[in-house]
Protein backbone atom coordinates (compact mmCIF):
# COMPACT_ATOMS: atom_id res chain seq x y z
CA UNK A 1 0.00 0.00 0.00
CA UNK A 2 1.24 3.45 -0.84
CA UNK A 3 2.49 5.33 2.17
CA UNK A 4 0.09 8.24 2.20
CA UNK A 5 1.92 10.54 4.57
CA UNK A 6 5.47 11.43 5.63
CA UNK A 7 6.96 11.97 2.20
CA UNK A 8 10.31 12.63 3.87
CA UNK A 9 12.65 11.52 1.13
CA UNK A 10 12.77 14.91 -0.55
CA UNK A 11 14.50 17.73 1.22
CA UNK A 12 15.25 21.36 0.42
CA UNK A 13 18.51 22.68 1.82
CA UNK A 14 17.74 26.12 3.22
CA UNK A 15 20.44 28.71 3.74
CA UNK A 16 20.13 30.06 7.26
CA UNK A 17 18.75 33.58 7.48
CA UNK A 18 18.14 33.79 3.74
CA UNK A 19 15.43 33.07 1.22
CA UNK A 20 17.96 31.27 -1.03
CA UNK A 21 17.61 27.51 -1.37
CA UNK A 22 18.72 24.43 -3.29
CA UNK A 23 16.05 22.52 -5.20
CA UNK A 24 18.13 19.45 -6.02
CA UNK A 25 16.13 16.36 -5.04
CA UNK A 26 17.84 13.99 -2.61
CA UNK A 27 16.55 10.42 -2.63
CA UNK A 28 17.40 8.17 0.31
CA UNK A 29 16.33 4.57 0.82
CA UNK A 30 16.44 2.25 3.78
CA UNK A 31 19.20 -0.36 3.42
CA UNK A 32 16.99 -2.92 5.16
CA UNK A 33 13.63 -2.58 3.39
CA UNK A 34 13.71 -1.75 -0.30
CA UNK A 35 11.52 -2.46 -3.28
CA UNK A 36 10.56 -0.63 -6.44
CA UNK A 37 7.06 -0.15 -5.05
CA UNK A 38 8.40 1.48 -1.86
CA UNK A 39 10.82 3.71 -3.72
CA UNK A 40 8.06 5.10 -5.90
CA UNK A 41 5.59 5.33 -3.00
CA UNK A 42 8.00 7.36 -0.92
CA UNK A 43 9.07 9.65 -3.75
CA UNK A 44 6.03 11.85 -3.42
CA UNK A 45 7.55 15.14 -4.53
CA UNK A 46 6.44 15.93 -8.11
CA UNK A 47 9.96 17.21 -8.92
CA UNK A 48 11.36 13.69 -8.62
CA UNK A 49 11.31 11.90 -11.97
CA UNK A 50 9.95 8.37 -11.94
CA UNK A 51 11.86 7.61 -15.16
CA UNK A 52 15.12 8.47 -13.39
CA UNK A 53 14.14 6.32 -10.44
CA UNK A 54 13.24 3.36 -12.69
CA UNK A 55 16.51 3.74 -14.63
CA UNK A 56 18.40 3.77 -11.34
CA UNK A 57 16.64 0.56 -10.31
CA UNK A 58 17.68 -1.16 -13.56
CA UNK A 59 21.25 0.15 -13.27
CA UNK A 60 21.46 -1.61 -9.91
CA UNK A 61 20.90 -4.87 -11.76
CA UNK A 62 17.30 -5.32 -10.65
CA UNK A 63 14.41 -6.65 -12.70
CA UNK A 64 11.29 -4.65 -13.50
CA UNK A 65 8.17 -6.74 -13.90
CA UNK A 66 5.38 -5.37 -16.06
CA UNK A 67 2.81 -6.74 -13.61
CA UNK A 68 4.43 -4.71 -10.83
CA UNK A 69 4.34 -1.55 -12.94
CA UNK A 70 0.62 -2.13 -13.55
CA UNK A 71 0.02 -2.23 -9.78
CA UNK A 72 2.16 0.87 -9.21
CA UNK A 73 0.31 2.87 -11.89
CA UNK A 74 -3.02 1.79 -10.40
CA UNK A 75 -1.99 2.99 -6.93
CA UNK A 76 -0.56 6.27 -8.21
CA UNK A 77 -3.83 6.98 -10.03
CA UNK A 78 -5.81 6.10 -6.92
CA UNK A 79 -3.93 8.74 -4.93
CA UNK A 80 -4.14 11.23 -7.80
CA UNK A 81 -0.38 11.30 -8.43
CA UNK A 82 -1.15 11.55 -12.14
CA UNK A 83 2.20 13.06 -13.19
CA UNK A 84 4.14 10.20 -11.62
CA UNK A 85 1.68 7.65 -13.01
CA UNK A 86 2.22 9.05 -16.50
CA UNK A 87 6.00 8.92 -16.09
CA UNK A 88 5.84 5.25 -15.11
CA UNK A 89 3.44 4.52 -17.98
CA UNK A 90 5.68 6.26 -20.53
CA UNK A 91 8.77 4.47 -19.21
CA UNK A 92 6.93 1.18 -19.59
CA UNK A 93 5.96 2.16 -23.16
CA UNK A 94 9.57 2.96 -24.07
CA UNK A 95 11.07 -0.15 -22.47
CA UNK A 96 8.32 -2.71 -23.16
CA UNK A 97 6.61 -1.39 -26.27
CA UNK A 98 6.00 -4.79 -27.84
CA UNK A 99 4.28 -6.09 -24.70
CA UNK A 100 1.80 -3.24 -24.14
CA UNK A 101 -1.82 -4.21 -23.65
CA UNK A 102 -4.65 -2.13 -25.04
CA UNK A 103 -5.51 -1.38 -21.39
CA UNK A 104 -2.03 0.16 -20.96
CA UNK A 105 -2.61 2.36 -24.00
CA UNK A 106 -6.02 3.45 -22.73
CA UNK A 107 -4.60 4.34 -19.32
CA UNK A 108 -1.74 6.35 -20.82
CA UNK A 109 -4.21 8.23 -23.01
CA UNK A 110 -6.24 9.15 -19.93
CA UNK A 111 -3.13 10.24 -18.01
CA UNK A 112 -1.87 12.40 -20.88
CA UNK A 113 -5.22 14.17 -20.95
CA UNK A 114 -5.06 14.84 -17.20
CA UNK A 115 -1.41 15.91 -17.02
CA UNK A 116 -0.56 17.39 -20.43
CA UNK A 117 -3.95 18.41 -21.77
CA UNK A 118 -6.30 17.28 -24.50
CA UNK A 119 -4.05 18.30 -27.42
CA UNK A 120 -1.29 15.95 -26.27
CA UNK A 121 -3.83 13.18 -25.65
CA UNK A 122 -5.12 13.55 -29.24
CA UNK A 123 -1.54 13.48 -30.61
CA UNK A 124 -0.91 10.28 -28.68
CA UNK A 125 -4.14 8.75 -29.99
CA UNK A 126 -3.09 9.58 -33.56
CA UNK A 127 0.22 7.75 -33.00
CA UNK A 128 -1.49 4.54 -31.87
CA UNK A 129 -1.48 1.79 -34.54
CA UNK A 130 -4.91 1.21 -36.09
CA UNK A 131 -4.84 -2.41 -34.91
CA UNK A 132 -4.70 -1.16 -31.31
CA UNK A 133 -7.58 1.30 -31.63
CA UNK A 134 -10.12 -1.04 -30.10
CA UNK A 135 -13.23 -0.22 -28.10
CA UNK A 136 -11.34 0.21 -24.82
CA UNK A 137 -9.03 2.84 -26.32
CA UNK A 138 -11.91 4.70 -27.97
CA UNK A 139 -13.72 4.69 -24.62
CA UNK A 140 -10.66 6.25 -22.98
CA UNK A 141 -10.65 9.00 -25.63
CA UNK A 142 -14.39 9.48 -25.09
CA UNK A 143 -13.73 9.96 -21.38
CA UNK A 144 -11.03 12.54 -22.18
CA UNK A 145 -13.48 14.56 -24.27
CA UNK A 146 -16.13 14.23 -21.57
CA UNK A 147 -13.75 15.46 -18.86
CA UNK A 148 -12.85 18.50 -20.94
CA UNK A 149 -16.48 19.17 -21.91
CA UNK A 150 -16.15 18.63 -25.69
CA UNK A 151 -19.66 17.43 -26.56
CA UNK A 152 -19.37 17.23 -30.37
CA UNK A 153 -16.08 15.35 -30.26
CA UNK A 154 -17.46 13.00 -27.60
CA UNK A 155 -20.58 12.32 -29.69
CA UNK A 156 -18.44 11.56 -32.75
CA UNK A 157 -16.35 9.05 -30.81
CA UNK A 158 -19.53 7.55 -29.40
CA UNK A 159 -20.71 6.81 -32.93
CA UNK A 160 -17.38 5.16 -33.77
CA UNK A 161 -17.63 2.94 -30.71
CA UNK A 162 -21.13 1.88 -31.75
CA UNK A 163 -19.82 0.94 -35.19
CA UNK A 164 -16.76 -1.01 -34.13
CA UNK A 165 -18.24 -3.12 -31.32
CA UNK A 166 -21.11 -3.73 -28.97
CA UNK A 167 -21.41 -0.76 -26.66
CA UNK A 168 -21.44 -1.09 -22.88
CA UNK A 169 -23.50 0.65 -20.21
CA UNK A 170 -20.27 2.26 -18.96
CA UNK A 171 -19.73 4.01 -22.30
CA UNK A 172 -23.29 5.30 -22.35
CA UNK A 173 -22.93 6.50 -18.76
CA UNK A 174 -19.87 8.58 -19.67
CA UNK A 175 -21.98 10.47 -22.20
CA UNK A 176 -24.88 10.76 -19.77
CA UNK A 177 -22.54 12.29 -17.18
CA UNK A 178 -21.27 14.80 -19.75
CA UNK A 179 -24.81 15.84 -20.71
CA UNK A 180 -25.72 16.13 -17.03
CA UNK A 181 -22.68 18.27 -16.22
CA UNK A 182 -23.38 20.63 -19.13
CA UNK A 183 -27.12 20.81 -18.49
CA UNK A 184 -28.07 19.14 -21.80
CA UNK A 185 -31.08 17.39 -20.36
CA UNK A 186 -32.96 16.73 -23.62
CA UNK A 187 -29.94 14.87 -25.00
CA UNK A 188 -29.62 13.03 -21.70
CA UNK A 189 -33.26 11.86 -21.85
CA UNK A 190 -32.91 10.73 -25.46
CA UNK A 191 -29.76 8.74 -24.71
CA UNK A 192 -31.30 7.16 -21.64
CA UNK A 193 -34.30 6.07 -23.72
CA UNK A 194 -31.88 4.41 -26.14
CA UNK A 195 -30.28 2.60 -23.19
CA UNK A 196 -33.69 1.42 -21.98
CA UNK A 197 -34.47 -0.03 -25.41
CA UNK A 198 -31.17 -1.93 -25.31
CA UNK A 199 -31.73 -2.91 -21.66
CA UNK A 200 -28.45 -1.31 -20.64
CA UNK A 201 -29.65 0.89 -17.77
CA UNK A 202 -27.88 0.17 -14.50
CA UNK A 203 -27.87 1.89 -11.11
CA UNK A 204 -25.30 4.41 -12.32
CA UNK A 205 -27.60 5.36 -15.20
CA UNK A 206 -30.46 6.07 -12.81
CA UNK A 207 -28.14 7.95 -10.43
CA UNK A 208 -26.98 10.23 -13.25
CA UNK A 209 -30.57 11.00 -14.26
CA UNK A 210 -31.53 11.60 -10.65
CA UNK A 211 -28.52 13.88 -10.21
CA UNK A 212 -29.61 15.86 -13.29
CA UNK A 213 -33.01 16.46 -11.72
CA UNK A 214 -31.40 17.35 -8.40
CA UNK A 215 -29.17 19.93 -10.13
CA UNK A 216 -32.18 21.69 -11.63
CA UNK A 217 -33.94 21.64 -8.22
CA UNK A 218 -37.01 20.28 -10.01
CA UNK A 219 -38.31 18.62 -6.84
CA UNK A 220 -41.62 17.50 -8.35
CA UNK A 221 -39.98 15.74 -11.31
CA UNK A 222 -37.36 14.23 -9.02
CA UNK A 223 -40.05 12.74 -6.81
CA UNK A 224 -41.83 11.30 -9.86
CA UNK A 225 -38.58 9.78 -11.08
CA UNK A 226 -37.92 8.19 -7.68
CA UNK A 227 -41.35 6.56 -7.79
CA UNK A 228 -40.65 5.38 -11.35
CA UNK A 229 -37.34 3.85 -10.26
CA UNK A 230 -39.05 1.99 -7.43
CA UNK A 231 -41.84 0.79 -9.75
CA UNK A 232 -39.33 -0.46 -12.34
CA UNK A 233 -37.35 -2.31 -9.70
CA UNK A 234 -34.23 -0.23 -10.24
CA UNK A 235 -31.37 -0.96 -7.84
CA UNK A 236 -31.79 1.56 -5.03
CA UNK A 237 -28.91 2.11 -2.65
CA UNK A 238 -27.98 4.62 0.04
CA UNK A 239 -26.47 6.94 -2.58
CA UNK A 240 -29.77 7.20 -4.47
CA UNK A 241 -31.58 8.69 -1.50
CA UNK A 242 -28.56 10.79 -0.48
CA UNK A 243 -28.73 12.46 -3.91
CA UNK A 244 -32.40 13.21 -3.35
CA UNK A 245 -31.67 14.56 0.12
CA UNK A 246 -29.05 16.88 -1.32
CA UNK A 247 -31.59 18.29 -3.78
CA UNK A 248 -34.04 18.94 -0.94
CA UNK A 249 -31.28 20.63 1.08
CA UNK A 250 -30.49 22.96 -1.83
CA UNK A 251 -34.19 23.70 -2.23
CA UNK A 252 -34.44 24.56 1.47
CA UNK A 253 -36.72 21.60 2.27
CA UNK A 254 -35.02 20.30 5.42
CA UNK A 255 -37.84 18.03 6.58
CA UNK A 256 -37.98 16.18 3.25
CA UNK A 257 -34.19 15.99 3.25
CA UNK A 258 -34.31 14.37 6.69
CA UNK A 259 -36.77 11.74 5.41
CA UNK A 260 -34.47 10.90 2.49
CA UNK A 261 -31.44 10.67 4.79
CA UNK A 262 -33.29 8.20 7.01
CA UNK A 263 -34.15 6.07 3.96
CA UNK A 264 -30.55 6.31 2.81
CA UNK A 265 -29.27 5.19 6.20
CA UNK A 266 -31.50 2.09 6.22
CA UNK A 267 -29.76 0.87 3.05
CA UNK A 268 -26.27 0.97 4.55
CA UNK A 269 -25.55 -2.67 5.32
CA UNK A 270 -22.84 -4.25 7.46
CA UNK A 271 -21.30 -5.80 4.35
CA UNK A 272 -21.41 -2.61 2.29
CA UNK A 273 -18.01 -1.80 0.78
CA UNK A 274 -18.87 1.86 0.87
CA UNK A 275 -20.11 1.93 4.46
CA UNK A 276 -17.46 4.38 5.64
CA UNK A 277 -18.09 6.73 2.69
CA UNK A 278 -21.83 6.50 3.32
CA UNK A 279 -21.51 7.47 6.97
CA UNK A 280 -19.13 10.32 6.15
CA UNK A 281 -21.67 11.59 3.61
CA UNK A 282 -24.48 11.41 6.16
CA UNK A 283 -22.42 13.31 8.73
CA UNK A 284 -21.96 16.20 6.31
CA UNK A 285 -25.60 16.18 5.17
CA UNK A 286 -27.08 16.09 8.67
CA UNK A 287 -24.82 19.05 9.45
CA UNK A 288 -26.14 20.81 6.33
CA UNK A 289 -29.68 20.69 7.77
CA UNK A 290 -28.40 21.88 11.19
CA UNK A 291 -29.26 18.61 12.93
CA UNK A 292 -26.53 18.25 15.53
CA UNK A 293 -28.28 15.36 17.29
CA UNK A 294 -28.21 13.22 14.14
CA UNK A 295 -24.57 14.13 13.52
CA UNK A 296 -23.55 12.79 16.91
CA UNK A 297 -25.75 9.69 16.50
CA UNK A 298 -24.14 8.77 13.15
CA UNK A 299 -20.73 9.50 14.66
CA UNK A 300 -21.35 6.92 17.36
CA UNK A 301 -21.87 4.29 14.62
CA UNK A 302 -19.04 5.15 12.26
CA UNK A 303 -16.11 6.17 14.47
CA UNK A 304 -15.07 2.58 15.16
CA UNK A 305 -15.28 1.20 11.64
CA UNK A 306 -11.53 0.66 11.64
CA UNK A 307 -10.98 1.78 8.03
CA UNK A 308 -9.37 5.09 7.09
CA UNK A 309 -10.30 6.45 10.50
CA UNK A 310 -8.63 9.77 9.80
CA UNK A 311 -11.09 10.54 7.00
CA UNK A 312 -13.98 9.84 9.39
CA UNK A 313 -12.53 12.32 11.88
CA UNK A 314 -12.15 14.87 9.07
CA UNK A 315 -15.85 14.48 8.21
CA UNK A 316 -16.99 14.69 11.84
CA UNK A 317 -14.89 17.71 12.74
CA UNK A 318 -15.88 19.43 9.49
CA UNK A 319 -19.55 18.76 10.26
CA UNK A 320 -19.27 20.25 13.75
CA UNK A 321 -17.51 23.32 12.38
CA UNK A 322 -20.39 23.77 9.94
CA UNK A 323 -22.64 23.79 13.00
CA UNK A 324 -20.34 26.34 14.64
CA UNK A 325 -19.63 23.83 17.42
CA UNK A 326 -15.93 24.54 17.91
CA UNK A 327 -15.93 23.10 21.43
CA UNK A 328 -17.41 19.87 20.12
CA UNK A 329 -14.85 19.78 17.32
CA UNK A 330 -12.09 20.24 19.90
CA UNK A 331 -13.41 17.28 21.91
CA UNK A 332 -13.41 15.06 18.80
CA UNK A 333 -9.86 16.18 18.06
CA UNK A 334 -8.82 15.24 21.61
CA UNK A 335 -10.39 11.83 21.02
CA UNK A 336 -8.41 11.47 17.79
CA UNK A 337 -5.20 12.43 19.57
CA UNK A 338 -5.72 9.82 22.29
CA UNK A 339 -5.21 6.90 19.90
CA UNK A 340 -3.71 8.58 16.83
CA UNK A 341 -1.17 6.37 15.07
CA UNK A 342 -0.63 8.47 11.95
CA UNK A 343 0.55 12.05 11.78
CA UNK A 344 -2.13 13.72 9.65
CA UNK A 345 -2.07 17.52 9.78
CA UNK A 346 -5.42 17.77 7.99
CA UNK A 347 -7.21 17.18 11.28
CA UNK A 348 -5.55 19.79 13.52
CA UNK A 349 -5.48 22.14 10.53
CA UNK A 350 -9.28 22.22 10.56
CA UNK A 351 -9.34 23.64 14.09
CA UNK A 352 -6.49 26.02 13.32
CA UNK A 353 -8.41 27.29 10.29
CA UNK A 354 -11.57 27.77 12.36
CA UNK A 355 -9.73 29.68 15.10
CA UNK A 356 -7.97 31.90 12.55
CA UNK A 357 -11.22 32.69 10.72
CA UNK A 358 -12.84 33.75 13.97
CA UNK A 359 -9.87 35.90 14.93
CA UNK A 360 -8.96 33.62 17.87
CA UNK A 361 -5.25 33.78 17.09
CA UNK A 362 -4.22 33.21 20.72
CA UNK A 363 -6.02 29.84 20.69
CA UNK A 364 -4.54 28.93 17.32
CA UNK A 365 -1.03 29.81 18.56
CA UNK A 366 -1.45 27.75 21.73
CA UNK A 367 -2.77 24.93 19.61
CA UNK A 368 0.18 24.80 17.25
CA UNK A 369 2.71 25.26 20.06
CA UNK A 370 1.39 22.11 21.68
CA UNK A 371 1.72 20.18 18.43
CA UNK A 372 5.27 21.38 17.92
CA UNK A 373 6.15 20.11 21.41
CA UNK A 374 4.60 16.75 20.53
CA UNK A 375 6.94 16.53 17.54
CA UNK A 376 4.33 16.96 14.80
CA UNK A 377 5.55 18.77 11.72
CA UNK A 378 3.09 21.46 10.49
CA UNK A 379 2.73 21.68 6.74
CA UNK A 380 2.52 24.73 4.52
CA UNK A 381 -1.27 24.81 4.78
CA UNK A 382 -1.01 25.24 8.56
CA UNK A 383 1.07 28.40 8.22
CA UNK A 384 -1.12 29.65 5.36
CA UNK A 385 -4.11 29.66 7.72
CA UNK A 386 -2.10 31.71 10.21
CA UNK A 387 -1.07 34.10 7.44
CA UNK A 388 -4.75 34.68 6.58
CA UNK A 389 -5.66 35.16 10.24
CA UNK A 390 -2.92 37.70 10.92
CA UNK A 391 -3.78 39.57 7.73
CA UNK A 392 -7.39 39.89 8.86
CA UNK A 393 -6.13 41.27 12.18
CA UNK A 394 -3.92 43.72 10.22
CA UNK A 395 -0.76 42.25 11.78
CA UNK A 396 1.16 42.29 8.52
CA UNK A 397 4.60 41.54 9.99
CA UNK A 398 3.36 38.21 11.31
CA UNK A 399 1.38 37.57 8.13
CA UNK A 400 4.53 37.98 6.03
CA UNK A 401 6.41 35.65 8.39
CA UNK A 402 3.68 33.01 8.05
CA UNK A 403 3.59 33.30 4.25
CA UNK A 404 7.33 32.65 4.19
CA UNK A 405 6.94 29.64 6.52
CA UNK A 406 4.10 28.25 4.40
CA UNK A 407 6.35 28.33 1.33
CA UNK A 408 9.43 26.95 3.08
CA UNK A 409 7.74 24.09 4.94
CA UNK A 410 8.77 20.50 4.22
CA UNK A 411 5.40 20.16 2.53
CA UNK A 412 4.83 23.66 1.12
CA UNK A 413 1.36 25.05 0.57
CA UNK A 414 0.20 24.47 -3.00
CA UNK A 415 -1.73 27.76 -3.20
CA UNK A 416 -1.83 30.98 -1.22
CA UNK A 417 -4.83 33.20 -0.66
CA UNK A 418 -4.34 35.92 -3.31
CA UNK A 419 -5.70 38.56 -0.93
CA UNK A 420 -3.17 37.62 1.74
CA UNK A 421 -0.24 37.37 -0.67
CA UNK A 422 -1.00 40.70 -2.33
CA UNK A 423 -1.41 42.40 1.07
CA UNK A 424 1.97 41.04 2.17
CA UNK A 425 3.74 42.22 -0.99
CA UNK A 426 2.09 45.62 -0.68
CA UNK A 427 3.13 45.87 2.98
CA UNK A 428 6.77 45.04 2.16
CA UNK A 429 6.91 47.60 -0.63
CA UNK A 430 5.34 50.33 1.48
CA UNK A 431 7.88 49.78 4.27
CA UNK A 432 10.71 50.08 1.72
CA UNK A 433 11.69 46.41 1.63
CA UNK A 434 11.22 45.75 -2.09
CA UNK A 435 14.16 43.32 -2.13
CA UNK A 436 12.45 41.04 0.39
CA UNK A 437 9.21 41.35 -1.58
CA UNK A 438 11.06 40.29 -4.74
CA UNK A 439 12.61 37.29 -2.97
CA UNK A 440 9.19 36.22 -1.72
CA UNK A 441 7.70 36.49 -5.22
CA UNK A 442 10.60 34.44 -6.62
CA UNK A 443 10.02 31.74 -4.04
CA UNK A 444 6.32 31.59 -4.89
CA UNK A 445 7.08 31.17 -8.58
CA UNK A 446 9.82 28.57 -8.03
CA UNK A 447 7.46 26.52 -5.87
CA UNK A 448 4.69 26.75 -8.47
CA UNK A 449 2.41 28.66 -6.09
CA UNK A 450 1.73 31.48 -8.54
CA UNK A 451 1.41 31.55 -12.32
CA UNK A 452 3.85 33.25 -14.69
CA UNK A 453 1.31 36.03 -15.30
CA UNK A 454 0.89 36.68 -11.58
CA UNK A 455 4.67 36.62 -11.12
CA UNK A 456 5.16 39.26 -13.83
CA UNK A 457 2.45 41.54 -12.44
CA UNK A 458 3.75 41.28 -8.88
CA UNK A 459 7.26 42.19 -10.00
CA UNK A 460 5.85 45.05 -12.06
CA UNK A 461 4.14 46.29 -8.90
CA UNK A 462 7.28 45.97 -6.76
CA UNK A 463 9.62 47.61 -9.25
CA UNK A 464 7.27 50.27 -10.61
CA UNK A 465 4.45 52.52 -9.50
CA UNK A 466 1.40 50.37 -10.14
CA UNK A 467 -0.32 50.16 -6.75
CA UNK A 468 -3.94 49.97 -7.93
CA UNK A 469 -3.62 46.95 -10.21
CA UNK A 470 -2.09 44.41 -7.83
CA UNK A 471 -5.23 43.20 -6.03
CA UNK A 472 -7.42 43.19 -9.13
CA UNK A 473 -4.89 41.29 -11.22
CA UNK A 474 -4.24 38.69 -8.55
CA UNK A 475 -7.90 37.89 -8.13
CA UNK A 476 -8.39 37.83 -11.89
CA UNK A 477 -5.56 35.37 -12.44
CA UNK A 478 -6.29 33.23 -9.38
CA UNK A 479 -10.07 33.45 -9.36
CA UNK A 480 -10.35 29.65 -9.06
CA UNK A 481 -8.28 29.70 -5.86
CA UNK A 482 -9.66 27.97 -2.79
CA UNK A 483 -7.54 27.19 0.25
CA UNK A 484 -8.36 23.66 1.45
CA UNK A 485 -10.20 23.39 4.76
CA UNK A 486 -9.12 19.93 5.72
CA UNK A 487 -9.86 18.67 2.24
CA UNK A 488 -8.19 15.75 0.55
CA UNK A 489 -4.56 16.23 -0.37
CA UNK A 490 -2.73 14.01 -2.83
CA UNK A 491 0.00 13.17 -0.35
CA UNK A 492 -2.20 12.06 2.53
Amino acid sequence: MLIRSKWNLYRNTWVSGSLSFSTRPVIRYSPHIDSLHLRISRSGDPKISMARLLDQWVEEGRRVKQSELHKIIKQLRKYRRFTHALQVSEWMSNEMNNQLRTADIAIQLDLKSKVQGLDEAEKYFSSIPETSKVSKVYCALLNCYAEHGYVEKAEAIMQKIKQCSSISALTYNVMLSLYCRLGKYEELDALMQEMKEKRLCDRYTYSIRLNALAKTLDVEEMEKFLLQMEAEGAAMDWHTYALSANAYIKAGLSEKALQMLKRSERLITESSRTRRIAYETLLNMYAAIDNKQEVYRVWSMCKNLGQSRNSVYVSMIGSLLKLDDIDGAQRILDEWESDNTCSDMRIPNMLISAYCKKGLLDKAEAFISRYLKLGMNPDGTTWAYFANGYKEQNDMEKSVEMVKKSIMADRPVSRLNPSTLSACIKHLKEKGDSEYAGDLINLCRQKGIISVGTYDRLFDYVQNENPDAIMEQLFLLDRKYQLPDGGKDDNY
